[in-house]
């Protein structure tokens, strides 16, 4: 397990070298974890787009091994693991930066008072740009998963997209995507803190800056996992809409909300999100505050947001 230095941080907090960290270890949380579970994200874009053939996860798998072979299951991993390395330097990066820079606007006593809603508009803020950054490989990552004979890869499949829609169809899913990324962004977020607070409070028998490493990331991963559900929940109907449009060449939210239904919107592919989201969000809090006390930074959560050193709000 990964030890801090005993001496003081090795980078100072909300410095440049700070944020250039937070990045690093979004990069690391987001795109390792979104490839690994390449397998399950493809059954479940399959179930949400023909439900017909992919009636259940068991009988998904069965029919991409049978159709495509062992291979098959990682289809679209490198756009996967591009879109969404992007994505976490973004969504982590930014919400360092938007959480102190709110927490200064408010002032300490309003920061530690309305901390949730610190936590909410900076997580918010972040994903309104990580979402720009994650949304072309998205939209070619879906196209390649459910449409088999579409292409091999990115290599084939992104020129083959741009030729197909033109450029601006990379981002036609973009208002689909933040209405998914954005309230579980907010959710991922502010209930991970909140969770880690409140185990901090109640179910950990000492302060946290008493605590080892080791169970500061435990705590980390715990938290993710129960965030990582509620994300899944708040944000499967949008989920089910990004899968139809990217899948769909001209298709509009009025034509999967008239294919799937208001409650297959809601229902369509969730336990496995639940399942897959749980354990992706678990693992990403992990890995970022695992890097984090790799370079020296403490761990995430468990205090209300900093306000600004003296230096800088005199």
């Amino acid at each position: 397990m990964i030890e801090a230095p005993s001496e003081k941080p090795k980078i100072e907090m909300y410095s440049p070298a700070f944020y250039a960290a937070c990045t690093a270890g979004g990069i690391l949380s987001c795109g390792l974890t979104h490839m690994a579970v390449t397998p399950l994200d493809l059954v479940k874009c399959n179930m949400q787009i023909d439900p017909v053939k992919y009636k259940s996860i068991t009988s998904g798998f069965g029919v991409l091994l049978k159709e495509q072979g062992a291979r098959g299951f990682f289809r679209g991993w490198v756009p996967t693991l591009l879109g969404y390395s992007a994505q976490g330097a973004c969504k982590f990066g930014f919400y360092e930066f938007f959480k102190k820079y709110y927490s200064d606007i408010a002032g300490p006593e309003y920061a530690a008072k309305y901390k949730t809603l610190i936590y909410l508009a900076g997580s918010a803020s972040a994903e309104v740009i990580a979402d720009v950054a994650l949304c072309p490989m998205e939209a070619v990552k879906v196209r390649v998963q459910t449409q088999p004979g579409f292409a091999r890869g990115l290599g084939d499949g992104l020129p083959k997209f741009v030729k197909a829609e033109g450029a601006l169809g990379l981002y036609k899913g973009l208002v689909p995507l933040w209405g998914r990324q954005i309230p579980y962004t907010m959710m991922k977020f502010a209930s991970f803190e909140t969770i880690v607070e409140m185990m901090y409070k109640y179910a950990i028998p000492k302060p946290k800056d008493q605590c080892s490493k080791q169970l500061q990331l435990g705590v980390s991963f715990a938290g993710g996992y129960v965030a990582g559900v509620l994300c899944a929940v708040v944000s499967h109907p949008a989920d089910n809409l990004v899968s139809f449009l990217n899948n769909a060449k001209g298709a509009t939210v009025g034509d999967a909300v008239k294919k799937l239904g208001v409650l297959g919107l809601f229902t369509r592919g969730l336990p496995l999100r639940i399942v897959m989201i749980g354990t992706l969000t678990g693992a990403q809090w992990g890995i970022y505050d695992a890097f984090k006390v790799f370079v020296g930074l403490p761990t995430t959560g468990g205090a209300a947001p900093a306000a600004a050193p003296a230096k800088l709000t005199n």
